[in-house]
């Protein structure tokens, strides 16, 4: 640290805030009051206002993916971590990016009408006029012109088609409408077209985001009548990012796959719709009244069809490759350079996007804000830091995705941690992500104040208040402890955890913000303001946790991995299968899977009990330290398998993975659980052995580390 930094921490710790006896992982102990001075200093630094200034400009106008309003905001950002005293650069990748040309849906009987697919201006939003963004469609869907009876399918999964059939109800040749809801919009017509039918619409029933939960908008935060959820439904339980380069980058002159080879395109015509334009569709449906649990809160009797209302589907594409954009800066590490900590958010939206993503961005522009700073007054981290505002994560993660493939050899060797965040809302911080790093998070969040409240963040999500206005049930059991959930997709983290095996974070705080604009032209800055994080206090703190954790990962002297709670959550997890199994009269041997499990929390036990007697030292072995990390580095990397996941090779991860049936929903031990869900007990076995295999090469990393921490 320069002197002038130190004396200036000096005068503003305050001893109360930080214990000078606390310890922190990976610190060592005399290290550890200067740690927490730059926290608090850090800490300090975010400012709601700039929070406000920056969502205002990247907000004011649609930008989507491939736009020139994209290129500007990229340029923005640029110019402002620039200004900061940052090394920032843009680079751009390309992908096929669909535009729509053609979209029409009509009821050509028994009482016709014609959709209108267009959300209204409400005079009250200014932004929802402005002009040049996208219309509601759904991106990666194919284009074609067909017209047949309708059937409607539920939420679109694929136990809602076991209900039809027992019904006697076949979807082949027809167009099925489906709620959003359940599970993540591409599984919908994925499910759809495997069933036989010719084309999706998904509809947002009032019941999940509309008047059923509040006052619609204006008045309320929830979906208006017209109101419609864009979004992408390419199959990206199969891949993300661009379609037509699986694994490797899509840059100028890349090699590509033809449309027809990338099997991440949705083989059907899609198209969402507003309750308004859904109305009249599902109330002229016949057949069997639906289960209860299957009806929404318009104003009628839920059929299933099929028919006798019929319906025509025209679609049509601009299947275009577009630039993207993305935006990184780089904080050089002193002493461990080629150890990488990344943090990131996207910036690309559908439309305004106050809220998805602009909420999220700006709270990582303050982030970068607060260490540029820091840097200016003498602090440099030990590991090299970058901070990534993503383009194309919309579309199907598209920037994030591109950058890491084309990185990918140099991410596998150096990166030791990715943050993510996406948007950002008002309540508590919620965190997914690897179980190594449970431990370190919980820290970081008891550190930072709640907003508005004389605790922290770890404590008031850990005792965050039952209520109406919750997004949320409360817990089944009260935790007593701030606890992580893992990670299935849905934003910028899936290429670093699931592809690369690096172990990942995804934050955001939620809880008290009700929200029906989701994907729509009223993700505005009036909507925000008036029913979100309006004083954007949580943004600040967003920023401030975000910062912190950078930090801490930046400057331990050793990485804060810690192994007792992976190896007491996978345990959960694979009670949880063992359960499922024998419901269907099944056992699966898991012993070995066990006893791997026991060797790494008697390993964990070790390693930290050596780690605690390490950090009391004045100095360490630098060689012996860098060892160390690497082996922790690569503790995430091991429980990948290069063959990848049964039918979809692109996801390595063995632990933590999107369902094939789920989307963004997480589906934790994958193989074995999917095999268990498919009743497929051979692929169960099967898979368990490979999951064996990841763990004790775990085993053997940290045994790898206990002997590193042993010879200092």
């Amino acid at each position: 640290m320069r002197p002038a930094l130190s004396l200036f921490l000096a005068a503003t710790l305050s001893p109360a805030l930080y214990p000078q006896s606390a310890a922190m992982r990976g610190f060592l102990a005399k290290d550890v009051p200067e740690e927490q001075s730059i926290e608090q200093q850090a800490q300090a630094i975010p400012d709601a206002a700039r929070l406000r200034k920056y969502v205002d400009f990247l907000a004011a106008e649609p930008h989507h993916a491939g736009s020139p309003r994209s290129r500007a905001v990229a340029e923005y950002i640029l110019g402002t971590l620039k200004e900061w005293g940052l090394d920032a650069q843009i680079e751009q990748f390309e992908a096929l990016l669909p535009y729509p040309t053609v979209r029409q849906v009509e009821v050509v009987g028994p009482k016709p009408f014609v959709a209108k697919l267009r959300e209204p201006v409400i005079p009250e939003d200014p932004d929802s006029g402005d002009t040049g963004g996208l219309p509601p469609y759904n991106a990666y869907a194919a284009s074609g012109d067909v017209t047949a009876e309708v059937v409607y399918v539920n939420f679109g999964v694929p136990e809602d088609y076991e209900w039809l059939a027992k019904q006697g109800i076949d979807v082949k040749g027809k167009i099925v409408i489906a709620r959003y809801g359940k599970s993540w919009r591409g599984i919908k017509p994925k499910v759809a077209a495997e069933h036989g039918a010719i084309a999706c619409l998904i509809y947002s029933d009032p019941h999940e985001d509309g008047y059923f939960e509040s006052d619609i908008y204006p008045k309320g935060p929830m979906r208006p009548p017209e109101g419609a959820q864009r979004g992408s439904v390419m199959d990206m339980p199969l891949y993300p990012g661009d379609p037509l380069s699986p694994g490797w980058a899509s840059e100028p002159g890349s090699k590509r796959l033809t449309r027809a080879e990338a099997k991440s395109l949705m083989k059907i015509p899609v198209l969402p719709l507003s309750y308004a334009d859904a109305e009249p569709i599902l109330e002229q449906l016949a057949g069997p009244v639906v289960p209860r649990e299957w009806r929404g809160a318009l104003p009628f009797t839920y059929h299933a069809g099929a028919g006798p209302v019929r319906v025509r589907v025209k679609t049509d594409y601009d299947w275009s490759t577009r630039p993207l954009y993305d935006v990184i800066a780089t904080i050089p590490g002193s002493q461990s350079p080629d150890e990488w900590v990344i943090a990131g958010n996207h910036h690309d939206a559908w439309v305004n996007g106050a809220d998805d993503p602009c909420s999220g961005a700006a709270a990582l522009l303050e982030t970068a804000r607060t260490l540029a700073t820091l840097t200016k007054q003498g602090w440099k981290p030990k590991r090299t830091i970058k901070l990534a505002l993503w383009d194309g994560e919309e579309f199907g993660l598209l920037g994030s995705t591109e950058w890491a493939e084309k990185h990918q050899d140099e991410l596998r060797q150096k990166a030791a941690a990715y943050l993510n965040s996406d948007d950002t809302a008002k309540g508590w911080l919620h965190v997914s992500g690897s179980h190594t790093l449970e431990d370190f998070v919980a820290n970081v969040a008891g550190s930072i104040p709640q907003p508005g409240t004389q605790t922290n963040l770890a404590d008031a999500a850990i005792n965050r208040p039952p209520s109406d206005d919750s997004e949320e049930p409360p817990p089944a059991k009260k935790p007593t402890t701030f606890k992580i959930s893992a990670l299935g997709a849905g934003s910028d983290y899936v290429v670093f955890l699931d592809y690369l095996g690096i172990a990942s974070t995804n934050a955001g705080f939620s809880g008290q913000t009700k929200s029906g604009i989701y994907h729509s032209v009223y993700d505005s800055i009036y909507w925000y303001t008036h029913f979100s994080d309006g004083n954007y206090a949580d943004g600040r703190a967003l920023s401030q946790f975000t910062a912190t954790a950078l930090l801490r990962l930046g400057d331990s002297s050793i990485l804060p991995f810690e192994f007792g709670h992976f190896a007491t959550t996978v345990r959960g997890y694979l009670d949880d299968i063992q359960k499922q199994a024998q419901r269907s009269g099944r056992k699966l041997d898991f012993s070995a899977l066990e006893e791997q499990l026991n060797t790494l929390k008697t390993n964990g036990d070790k390693y930290d009990a050596l780690l605690e007697a390490v950090l009391l030292k004045d100095t360490l072995d630098p060689a012996r330290v860098g060892a160390v990390n690497q082996s922790l580095m690569h503790s995430e990397r091991v429980l990948t398998n290069p063959a990848g996941l049964p039918n979809r090779s692109w996801y390595k991860h063995q632990i933590y993975a999107p369902g094939f049936y789920t989307g963004y929903g997480v589906k934790t031990v994958p193989a074995v659980r999917e095999a268990v869900d498919s009743k497929d007990w051979a692929s169960a076995q099967k898979e368990t052995d490979v999951v064996e295999h990841c763990l004790e090469q775990m085993n053997q990393v940290v045994h790898e580390a206990i002997n590193g921490l042993s010879g200092m």
